[in-house]
């Protein structure tokens, strides 16, 4: 069973939880959408498919990174240079100058 309540009903009364299996949190005076609580009965899986949502979600944003991660390789003797070492590197390898 489900329900649609106010946050101020929730507030007074929380026994309003018992008999349903999820109920959805509206601002009744500004009829915009708080949120939604479930039941404990089914609150496991509810969590197990948000943490599997979260994940895939930051997994796609990784993926993204990772793409160009790649582009900027260094070889292993510059990994220790300072900037100005690694600016003569560059210019020494790329242009032949000193």
């Amino acid at each position: 069973m489900t329900a649609s309540i106010g946050v101020r009903e929730l507030v007074r009364n929380s026994n309003i939880l018992q008999g349903y299996d999820y109920l959805d949190l509206e601002d009744k005076k500004t009829h915009q959408y708080k949120g939604l609580l479930v039941s404990p009965e089914f609150a496991g899986e509810i969590k197990k498919i948000l943490e599997q949502k979260i994940a895939t979600k930051k997994q796609q944003e990784l993926d993204e990174i990772m793409q160009f991660s790649g582009s900027c390789h260094m070889p292993k003797e510059c990994l220790e240079m300072t900037s100005k070492e690694l600016k003569a590197y560059h210019a020494v390898n790329k242009y032949g100058e000193k």
